[in-house]
């Protein structure tokens, strides 16, 4: 089965979550987990986000950057390529 083209349209997957431990059994009370947020001063949470490189479209990780200086330029709910 040949792989599917990386469009600007498609989820690219958001926050990058570190595997947690299997647990036994299940619980009965549902916890909400929230997102962690950026604070001034601290590391910025890690995500996926899809990107126009190269000519073609794909996907970039914030931790494939890490000790580099980056700036993240997004649109919400607007496809204009900058």
């Amino acid at each position: 089965m040949s792989e599917q083209p990386v469009k600007c349209v498609q989820p690219a997957g958001g926050l990058v979550e570190k595997a947690a431990p299997a647990a036994a059994a299940p619980e009965t009370k549902q916890e909400v987990k929230m997102a962690p947020l950026a604070r001034v001063g601290k590391p910025a949470p890690d995500f996926v986000a899809n990107c126009y490189k190269g000519g073609k479209f794909g996907k970039v990780k914030l931790s494939d950057f890490r000790g580099h200086w980056v700036m993240v330029c997004f649109y919400p709910g607007d496809f204009t390529f900058v």
